[in-house]
């Protein structure tokens, strides 16, 4: 049922840098054929700094690690396509579906390959209450529970800012999640370079993510962590912009009635046209650059093992 591509296998057996992608945001995520050309742009970034991508998916009911070109290209196409998280695999596998992973379903897949960095734009976390909503809707992601129990490194622009940020902090802190600013004091925002969240950690260079990380596994600890890395100054938005687009956003959700998993898809698409499509060039310059950065940590962590073996 796990399928390990060659290049990916034979990195892991050398000790070299691998870092895991997910296909949500290629199989749910962007219309065609955007999602297959950023798909190859993250592949080609990691390249480009010195690791092995591992694009993760579920092709016929079979957890893929680690994609060809074509198997890319034949998911930035499909249409009748699962999104697939943790409690997913088992249905996906027995029905033999097609299946895009979201971050909880890559973080696993990737520890069962025994891949420790994972790039992602960014984690899904504590929903925001909809506007008129009875009640206290508390509405929390899969995400969150797999970085508690999976280790994995996931490098990311922080929570979606469409979520309640400082409920998303708070969870991940009272789990034992560690959250590591990249270059950053401040809990980024997704399209916005800060929230107003202040980080207990930080990390100004891949080595000092990685002794980080490396520390957290040395004492035994099983969870994953968080790095997160500010939107490229060039395409962040300016947080009270986004705010007012969120707002919007959410009230108009809640006029049609979307709940549940059309909620998300729903919240990102009106954001992106109140904003004129600024949400969406930093959604993507966000992902190519969490990419990046995965594959320096990646390699990081690779020269640590390295040198203490």
């Amino acid at each position: 049922m796990l399928s390990v591509a060659t290049e990916v296998s034979d990195a892991l057996r050398a000790g070299q840098p691998v870092v895991a992608l997910e296909s949500t945001v290629i199989t749910h995520g962007l219309p065609w054929p955007q999602n297959l050309e950023l798909a190859r742009r993250m592949e080609s970034v990691i390249r480009a700094g010195g690791a092995t991508p591992a694009t993760i998916a579920i092709l016929k009911g079979e957890v893929k690690v680690g994609l060809t070109g074509a198997e890319l290209e034949h998911l930035a196409r499909a249409e009748d396509v699962m999104k697939v998280s943790r409690r997913d695999f088992p249905i996906a596998v027995a029905h033999q579906r097609d299946g895009g992973t979201t971050v909880a379903g890559t973080m696993l897949a990737a520890h069962w390959a025994g891949i420790y960095v994972f790039a992602t734009g960014g984690i899904g976390g504590v929903h925001r209450q909809l506007p008129g909503a009875a009640g206290h809707a508390f509405d929390v992601s899969a995400d969150l529970p797999e970085l508690a129990r999976t280790p994995v490194v996931v490098v990311c622009a922080g929570a979606k800012a469409i979520l309640d940020l400082p409920a998303t902090l708070e969870w991940l802190e009272t789990h034992g999640v560690p959250v590591i600013g990249y270059g950053t004091d401040d809990f980024p925002a997704f399209y916005s370079r800060e929230s107003g969240l202040k980080l207990e950690a930080r990390a100004d260079t891949p080595q000092q993510a990685a002794a980080l990380v490396r520390a957290m596994w040395d004492l035994g600890f099983n969870s994953g962590a968080l790095i997160g890395v500010p939107c490229p100054p060039q395409f962040a938005q300016p947080r009270a912009d986004m705010e007012r687009a969120i707002t919007q956003a959410l009230a108009d959700a809640a006029a049609a009635g979307l709940r549940g998993k059309d909620l998300t898809p729903y919240l990102l698409d009106r954001i992106s046209t109140l904003t004129h499509g600024n949400s969406l060039r930093a959604n993507l310059a966000l992902l190519e650059n969490n990419a990046i950065t995965a594959a320096a940590i990646a390699l990081a962590l690779a020269d640590q093992a390295h040198s203490s073996a």
